[in-house]
C-alpha cells in the first residue's frame, strides 16, 4: 500500500508522520496519479502548522504541487490517459506515493522537464509570468529588482524577466545564493541586509531608479526598494516570509509609483479564462526549455521531517524537493 505523511493535528514537522494511505480509484472527472516528486514550501509548512490564512480540515497531508504518473483515470476524463507523466497538486494532498486529483486543468509534463523539475516548476513560474506580465506591466528595457532572487518564485522571477528582455538585479544573502541567481539569468546582484543596499541597487542600475520590484519578502525589505523605485515604478507584493511590512502612503505619492498585490489564485478564480491562457503560455516556454527551476536539496518521503525544516528556513539555493522512489 502507498504511504503518506500525514498529520493529526497541526503542528511542526514533527507532528507529521509517514502512514499507509490508500486514496482508492479515481472517481468521475478525477485521475489517481503515482507520485514521483513533490515541491516543499514555506507555506506548505506554514499550513502544515495551521499557521497559514486557511486551515484545511484534518487529517491534512501536507504539499501543493507534485509530478507523476498517471494510474488510472475516471469516467468523463478525456485528455489524459494511463502512462501520462503530469503535474498534480492542490491544497494539500501531495506529500504521498499516491493520491487523487481532478483532472480539469491537468496537463503533460514536457519530455524535457524531470519529476523533480515539474514538482517545483508550475506555481513559481505561473506565478512569476503573471506578476510581471499582467500585474507589473512589465516591458523589454525595464530593470527589474528581485528580492528574495535564490526561493522559488524569486528564482522564477529572474528567469521570466529575463525573457521578457529585462534587466535584472538579483538580491540574496548569502554568496550561495547570489552565485545561483547569477546562473540563473541575472545581469548583478546585491547584498541583501547590507549598510549600502540602496546605494548597490543603484550603481547595478547605472545610477538609475527601478522600474519593477518583484517582493516574495516583505518585511524590513519592502521600504528600501520601494524607495528605489522610479516614476511609474511597480511594486509587487507577491508574499511576506519576512513578516508584513507597513508602508508609508507618501511615498507611492511623491513616485507616482504603485504597490500592486499578487494572487494567482483570485486571478485563476476571477478571470478563469486570462488565467487558463497565461498557464498555457508558461507551459510552451517550458516545453521549448526556456525555463528550468533552481533545485537545492532532494529528500526521500521518509525524512520528511528534515525537508519541512529546510523549506521553512529559506536557507537552501533553490528549492527543497520530496522524491517518492
Amino acid at each position: 500500500m502507498p504511504s503518506a505523511v500525514i498529520g493529526r493535528s497541526f503542528g511542526p514537522p514533527e507532528a507529521y508522520a509517514l502512514e499507509a494511505f490508500d486514496p482508492g480509484p479515481p472517481q468521475e472527472g478525477e485521475v489517481r496519479v503515482a507520485i514521483k516528486a513533490a515541491g516543499v514550501s514555506y507555506v506548505d509548512v506554514l499550513t502544515a502548522m495551521g499557521r497559514y490564512q486557511f486551515k484545511p480540515p484534518l487529517p491534512f497531508i501536507p504539499g501543493s504541487e507534485a509530478a507523476g504518473v498517471v494510474e488510472a483515470v475516471g469516467a468523463g476524463v478525456t485528455h489524459l490517459k494511463e502512462g501520462d507523466r503530469v503535474f498534480c497538486g492542490g491544497i494539500g494532498g501531495v506529500f504521498a506515493e499516491a493520491n487523487r486529483f481532478k483532472a480539469a486543468g491537468m496537463t503533460r509534463v514536457p519530455d524535457t522537464m524531470s519529476f523533480e523539475e515539474a514538482a517545483v516548476f508550475a506555481v513559481n513560474y505561473q506565478t512569476a509570468w503573471y506578476a510581471l506580465t499582467d500585474r507589473g506591466r512589465a516591458k523589454a528595457g525595464e530593470t527589474l529588482l528581485v528580492l528574495g532572487a535564490a526561493g522559488g518564485t524569486g528564482y522564477a522571477a529572474i528567469q521570466v524577466g529575463r525573457h521578457l528582455g529585462m534587466h535584472v538585479i538579483a538580491s540574496a544573502s548569502t554568496p550561495e545564493k547570489r552565485a545561483l541567481a547569477k546562473a540563473g539569468g541575472a545581469h548583478a546582484t546585491v547584498v541583501t541586509g547590507a549598510q549600502d543596499w540602496r546605494e548597490q541597487v543603484a550603481a547595478a542600475n547605472g545610477g538609475r531608479p527601478i522600474d519593477v520590484v518583484f517582493d516574495p519578502v516583505g518585511g524590513d525589505a519592502t521600504e528600501p526598494a520601494f524607495r528605489n523605485l522610479g516614476y511609474d515604478g511597480r511594486h509587487l507584493v507577491i508574499g511576506f516570509t519576512a513578516g508584513i511590512a507597513a508602508l508609508r502612503t507618501n511615498l507611492p505619492l511623491l513616485k507616482s509609483a504603485s504597490l500592486i498585490g499578487v494572487q494567482m489564485r483570485d486571478h485563476a478564480l476571477k478571470r478563469p479564462a486570462e488565467a487558463e491562457a497565461m498557464r498555457r503560455a508558461v507551459m510552451e516556454l517550458a516545453a521549448q526549455g526556456a525555463f528550468s527551476p533552481a533545485i537545492a536539496e532532494r529528500r526521500p518521503i521518509s525524512d520528511h521531517v528534515a525537508a519541512m525544516y529546510a523549506a521553512f528556513s529559506g536557507e537552501a539555493a533553490g528549492r527543497v524537493v520530496l522524491t517518492m522512489d
